[in-house]
This record gives structure tokens, C-alpha cells and sequence, in this order.
């Protein structure tokens, strides 16, 4: 008989900043924040909108560049403060490389609290005939609020090859690689070339072929302390999602070939997107988590000791039945060598009743939120031991991670159930609370955690904020607090 953990009450709210401007007027598909600019990059029809977190207005729009919608962007890592180089992927079957070289450096972030002029800087734009998107933009309203970097923002390249959609991109912690994948199926691994960073010059060095269906998502794995601690790893590995039902773990060879060194199964629905551990503890393996049209979130954990770390084993991927391979697909003679095992250490309370499209995981906090099909924003909270395996928000259920395929029972109004079952085997996960709506009757299409620069931030740089984007073409900023239900206010999220 499990033991009952008697509730710890928490207050939580998700409370609307304001919305991102202009109203884009068409569906958008997601937001990708710089990885340490006060940035974000928000793709939409045949654009990307980059617009400034100091202001929460825009920055800048590169248009011009495909000949369909522009389904997902990506920032390159590690450059100067004065340049910015970003990848945009299209159903038009190519990405797109954009460099901005600015007469005026971006802001820094450091500096941004400290000056208004840098926000300035990054925001009005004086003459809106002059930028790329200018008079002939589509819409006026988004031309008229254009900042001066749009006419400093080149095309410089094209990346063709994939023959459908390409449907998300991104590039290593490194920024030697970019990785893309398509509705054909395929993912592809490009490496900058050039001899600086200023050629543009990229080379393919893969072409992954084994996924069953469209591949949905792609994330690089981190680089982040003790990585390695417990094996030797490549320093690149990366999750790919697909409308198969798998993720599939990628990494070089000794030989330097790409190789699938392990599928993730268990879903029952396309994986839509995929998000590794930001800040794992206990020099672990950054942990990732998946999300799918099953309506669920998965957890999954590499394992690092035991069975399974030799080159030559013969151990499966987590989910392989008996008998059978789960490397499917085409056949690839360089990985015979290369396995390894993946667990599914937990599903996340239910939340969702549909396609959950999207999943973040806080840099600061080590909160979780989704978002998806029904609308919804849900939040999750990890606990490390059995005294705090329940947790309820105000007028909000909340429930303990599934041990593998175990569903939750729901209550009368179809929510997922309290529980106090304490897991004595595994972590367990709170469902803190849910945003119904959040964008009107709209699918909410991408969720994301990212750093607030906006002037009513208590502490510029330092404070996290959910931004969503949706089929509404309206970009929003939403604050988290938590706090003690009995009596004084939440705390905002820090």
C-alpha cells in the first residue's frame, strides 16, 4: 500500500505581461530567443519578425529570402556583440542564411540595464522605406515600427537539398554545425566551412535517412559541466522527433560518420518536439524530454553505467523489444559499434487532451511548460524526494509522474487527479497549474522560457518569462509566480 504525503499548498499564477508588437496577422509558428542578446526571432509566412525583449516591440523583419512560409529559425552561437547570424527554414525546401552587421553594436545585456539609449537603439525606426521588408512589406503596420538593422540584415546564402519542408533547424553549442530536417524524412548535418565569419561557405557532412516519417524537431544536446564525467562522449549529439512516433539519438563514429545510436519509443502519436536538460545535476547526462499527438511529455535518461557503454555491446536503445533491433530503418554498415540506452524514467502528469506541440525547460528554475493544440499553457515542477510528492496550485489538480506507461485516473471534469502517491523508486513531477485559452480559441504553437529585459523587470537579465506563439499571429509574454496559498503575494519567477 503506498504511503499518502499529506499536500504542500502553493499558490500559482501565469499572469500576461503584454503582447509583443505588432500583431504579425497570421499564423506564427515559433519564437527562438538569442542565445544571449536581448533577442528573439519569431517565424511567420514568408518572414522572420526579430523583435527586442527590452521593448517588446520590433527590431528588425528579414524578408525577401523564401518563396513559402518560413517555419523555423534558428541563432548561431558565439559570435560578437555587434553580429548577428541567423538560419531560417522554409516549406520552400531550403534554409537561409542571414547575417545583420550593424553601424551601431546590438545591445549588450549587461549594458541594457543600465541605459534607455540602448533601447533606443534596438527599436524606432526613423525611416521604414529604407529596410529590406519597407514599403512593399506586407503588412503596413509591421513596415511603419521597422528598426534601422533591417537594412543591415544580408541573405547571404542558400542551403539547398532537402526535397519537402524543412520543418526545424539548429545549430550546435559550438556553431560548427547546423542540423535541419524535413517532411522527406530526412535530416540533414551542415558544417561551416569557411576559412571566417565572414564566408560564408557550408558543406553537407550528413544526410540521416532512417526516420519512418516527417521529422518534426531537432535540438542539439547542450554542452554543458560534466557532460562526460562518466563515459567518453562525442562533444555533438543530437535528438531528432518524428511523425514515426520515435526520437532517435545521433553522434559520430570513431570514423566520424553519423550514426543513430538509439531510438526512443513509447509514444503513440507523431513527437512534435524535443528538449534537452539545460542544467542537469550530479555531472548527469543532460536528460531530454519529448512531446507528442499521444497528448503526453516523456522523460527520458541516458544510462550511463552497467550494460551498454562499451563500443560493441549489444544492447538496445530504451523501448527495443526482444528480438528485434529498434535501429531500423535504412541500413547504416558504420554503426555496429555504437549503442546506446535510453529509459523512460517518467511521463508527466496529464495536462493536455491533444497534440501537446511544444515544451520548454527553465535555465533558472528547472520548470517545464508546454503548450499545444487544446490552447493550453501547463506548468510542471520536478521534486527530488517523497516529502514533496504533492504539491496543488490554487484551483488547480495536480499529480505525480507516471512510472512508465502508468496513466493517471481523471476526475469528473476530465482533469488529471490529485494524487499523494509517493514514488519511492523515481522523481516525481507536479502539474503546478493550467492557462486555458491562452491565446483565444487559437493552437498555440510554440512555448519558450527566455530572459526579461523589459522595463518592468525587477531584475533585467535575470528573471525568466514563458513567451508563446500562436496561430493568432500574436507573440505573448506571460510572467510565473509562485508563492504560499496562505496569505502574502506570489513571487515572480527568478
Amino acid at each position: 500500500m503506498p504511503s499518502m504525503v499529506p499536500p504542500t499548498t502553493t499558490a500559482v499564477a501565469i499572469v500576461p505581461i503584454q503582447p509583443f508588437r505588432p500583431d504579425l496577422h497570421e499564423r506564427a509558428w515559433a519564437s527562438i530567443p538569442h542565445p544571449t542578446l536581448p533577442l528573439i526571432a519569431t517565424a511567420h509566412a514568408k518572414a522572420v519578425t526579430v523583435f527586442s525583449l527590452s521593448t517588446l516591440s520590433s527590431h528588425s523583419t528579414l524578408t525577401g529570402g523564401h518563396t513559402r512560409s518560413v517555419r523555423t529559425a534558428a541563432w548561431k552561437p558565439n559570435l560578437p556583440p555587434h553580429k548577428l547570424c541567423l538560419v531560417s527554414g522554409s516549406f520552400d525546401a531550403t534554409a537561409g542564411l542571414w547575417r545583420w552587421d550593424g553601424d551601431s553594436p546590438v545591445p549588450d545585456p549587461a549594458a541594457v540595464e543600465t541605459t534607455d539609449a540602448l533601447e533606443t537603439e534596438i527599436t524606432a525606426n526613423p525611416n521604414p522605406n529604407a529596410t529590406r521588408g519597407g514599403a512593399g512589406d506586407e503588412h503596413s503596420d509591421a513596415a511603419s515600427s521597422q528598426a534601422p538593422g533591417d537594412r543591415d540584415w544580408e541573405f547571404t546564402l542558400v542551403l539547398e537539398g532537402h526535397d519537402s519542408e524543412i520543418k526545424c533547424c539548429a545549430f550546435a553549442p559550438s556553431g560548427a554545425y547546423l542540423a535541419t530536417c524535413s517532411r522527406d524524412k530526412s535530416v540533414w548535418i551542415w558544417e561551416d566551412i569557411g576559412a571566417s565569419e565572414a564566408d560564408d561557405e557550408w558543406e553537407t557532412i550528413a544526410v540521416l535517412n532512417e526516420h519512418e516519417g516527417d521529422v518534426k524537431a531537432v535540438a542539439w544536446c547542450p554542452d554543458v559541466p560534466g557532460r562526460n564525467a562518466r563515459r567518453q562522449y562525442s562533444s555533438d549529439v543530437l535528438a531528432s522527433a518524428s511523425y514515426d512516433d520515435t526520437v532517435r539519438i545521433w553522434r559520430e563514429d570513431g570514423d566520424g560518420e553519423w550514426v543513430c545510436v538509439a531510438v526512443l519509443e513509447g509514444h503513440e502519436g507523431t513527437v512534435w518536439a524535443v528538449e534537452w536538460e539545460p542544467r542537469p545535476g550530479n555531472d548527469r547526462f543532460p536528460r531530454l524530454l519529448s512531446c507528442s499527438a499521444d497528448g503526453t511529455i516523456r522523460m527520458w535518461e541516458l544510462q550511463q553505467e552497467g550494460e551498454g557503454d562499451g563500443d560493441g555491446d549489444e544492447a538496445g536503445s530504451g523501448g527495443g523489444g526482444a528480438g528485434r533491433s529498434p535501429l531500423g530503418g535504412i541500413p547504416n554498415t558504420m554503426r555496429t559499434s555504437l549503442r546506446d540506452e535510453w529509459t523512460c524514467t517518467a511521463v508527466l502528469p496529464a495536462a493536455h487532451d491533444r497534440d501537446v506541440y511544444s515544451v520548454s525547460w527553465s535555465k533558472g528554475t528547472g520548470l517545464v511548460a508546454s503548450t499545444g493544440r487544446d490552447g493550453k499553457i501547463a506548468l510542471y515542477r520536478e521534486n527530488d524526494g517523497a516529502s514533496d510528492a504533492s504539491r496543488s496550485s490554487a484551483g488547480d489538480e495536480v499529480g505525480t509522474a507516471e512510472p512508465l506507461d502508468q496513466v493517471m485516473s481523471d476526475d469528473t471534469n476530465g482533469q488529471p487527479a490529485a494524487s499523494t502517491t509517493a514514488l519511492s523508486s523515481s522523481k516525481t513531477w507536479n502539474l503546478l497549474t493550467t492557462m486555458p485559452n491562452a491565446h483565444g480559441p487559437f493552437e498555440v504553437n510554440h512555448i519558450t522560457w527566455c530572459w526579461r529585459y523589459d522595463a518592468a523587470a525587477e531584475r533585467r537579465g535575470e528573471e525568466e518569462m514563458l513567451v508563446t506563439t500562436g496561430d493568432d499571429g500574436v507573440v505573448r509574454s506571460w510572467q510565473v509566480k509562485i508563492g504560499n496559498e496562505k496569505g502574502g503575494d506570489a513571487g515572480q519567477i527568478t
